[in-house]
């Protein structure tokens, strides 16, 4: 995920050169252009293309969010870390700054806190914490981070004068991978990120305590006293309508699921069996329309890619048919090709089968969790959720009642009664932990087309003399 805006804004901008002005032009006023520009850190927890080629993120969530509340247009610039952006910020290259930490400086002025993110040590996993801390106290091993890290660091330092730092990485996805191939001893990274990558690298381990969170905020150019207002009300009303909290369920509710041995045997398994139904996968996605490193994730999370699994409950092959399913589907379960083409079109059906107004990515996981499941079952959890006041349409907030079909007190009131709710749960977040690994690993079946909903331009280029954006028509134009 790291740096893929900017990669593909690169070959937007290709051939462009004429244009390029080599001083910055300042962003024109909000007020008058009806325009926000935003610049936001790239990475997988500000804003990166997912894997269907669209924009993600929770900071690009929420300040889409906040530009429709405001009547605004929106235009992200991808700055390389928060040091860049706020950097940028000050010259006057946007009108806000989003995922930095608060109270970021001169010329510029933070919004409220909306989240707080610890700086977490991370080092190579063949040691343990003690050993790590042990020999950065004695500056025998060097501690790398971001500049915005320096009054952690500072903080660390007087408590182990003897240690030694260097303060001038690129990102902190960037470092953690430095980490992951011995290039880095040990590194000052933000937790959610790191607990993103040791999903990817699991021979990194985390030791956390060695920092105070840090709140994060939106800064704000000095001066701009009516935008600074209306931050402030979105804020306050995000924080207290639970809009946060969803974002941060949305991107890490699941990130946290697998244990460091899980990673290392799907990693393993990766290696030694994904080749064998690779061709058949990529077949899958042909014909359904499914990501087809995500049937390979469900499949792993059915079976673990063993073509004679079978389950107490009588479920068999590589997807886990049931004999009534791969009736309907007309498959041999346990031939691994038919079972593969046969559990994509079921997810096909399911996903489907979920009432339209669904919106991606909750549509994909309620239906994996019909899957699990059953679509009865799901279809009165979502009863039950809205019974409860929540978001029946969204998984984050279905997932905490799914489990509550197994509660009397509930599930003698729904339709189809009794089941044990708490599975499809475990069975998702496990999911969405398997397809995040292979997203990053694997190269999609067919290259997609961009789906930039909004400009954003690469760290590495300063503004136009004019505006770009993507038409959604694979061509660029300005305006």
């Amino acid at each position: 995920m790291r740096r893929v805006c900017a990669g593909l804004l690169s070959l937007l901008l290709a051939g462009c050169g004429d244009w390029i002005m080599s001083g910055v032009m300042p962003v024109r006023s909000w007020q008058e252009t009806r325009e926000l520009v935003a610049l936001v850190p790239n990475g997988p927890t500000t804003l990166f293309v997912d894997a269907s080629g669209a924009q993600a993120g929770l900071e690009y969530d929420l300040v889409n969010q906040f530009a429709a509340r405001n009547g605004l247009k929106v235009r992200f610039v991808v700055a390389a870390n928060q040091a860049d952006a706020l950097l940028r910020l000050r010259r006057g290259e946007a009108h806000l700054a989003a995922g930095v930490w608060a109270g970021s400086g001169p010329d510029v002025v933070s919004g409220p806190v909306y989240q707080t993110v610890e700086p977490v040590l991370v080092y190579p996993a063949g040691k343990t914490g003690v050993d790590i801390l042990r020999q950065l106290a004695a500056g025998k091993v060097v501690l790398t981070g971001l500049p915005e890290y320096a009054p952690a660091v500072a903080k660390m330092r007087a408590r182990w004068p003897g240690m030694n730092s260097v303060l001038d990485a690129d990102d902190d996805e960037g470092l953690f991978e430095q980490v992951a191939q011995g290039k880095v001893r040990a590194a000052l990274v933000d937790a959610r990120t790191a607990d993103v990558m040791q999903n990817y690298y699991p021979q990194v381990a985390i030791q956390r305590g060695v920092s105070e969170p840090m709140g994060q905020a939106w800064s704000l150019r000095a001066g701009d006293t009516e935008l600074a207002a209306r931050v402030t009300a979105f804020m306050k009303e995000a924080s207290t309508q639970g809009v946060i909290t969803r974002l941060t369920e949305r991107y890490y509710g699941h990130i946290n699921r697998l244990e460091t041995l899980d990673t290392r045997a799907f990693l393993d398994r990766r290696a030694q069996a994904l080749a064998d139904f690779r061709g058949w996968f990529h077949e899958a996605e042909a014909k359904t329309g499914l990501d087809w490193r995500l049937v390979a994730a469900l499949a792993y999370q059915e079976s673990h890619w063993q073509t004679d699994a079978v389950s107490p409950n009588g479920v068999r092959g590589i997807m886990m048919l049931t004999s009534e399913t791969a009736r309907m589907l007309g498959v041999n379960r346990l031939d691994p090709y038919q079972s593969i083409l046969g559990g994509a079109r079921y997810m096909r059906q399911l996903i489907d089968k979920m009432p339209k107004h669904i919106a991606e990515p909750d549509r994909t996981w309620l239906a994996l969790a019909a899957y699990n499941v059953g679509f009865a079952h799901l279809e009165d959890a979502r009863i039950l959720t809205r019974r409860l006041k929540k978001n029946p349409d969204s998984w984050a907030d279905v997932k905490t009642v799914l489990p509550l079909l197994r509660n009397p007190k509930y599930f003698q009131k729904l339709k189809y009664g009794y089941a044990r709710g708490g599975e499809p749960v475990i069975f998702v977040e496990s999911l969405r932990s398997y397809f995040d690994i292979l997203v990053r690993f694997e190269p999609p079946y067919r290259p997609r087309s961009a789906k930039l909903a909004a400009n954003a331009v690469p760290a590495s280029q300063p503004f136009f003399p004019f505006d770009l954006y993507w038409n959604g028509r694979g061509e660029t134009a300005a305006l």
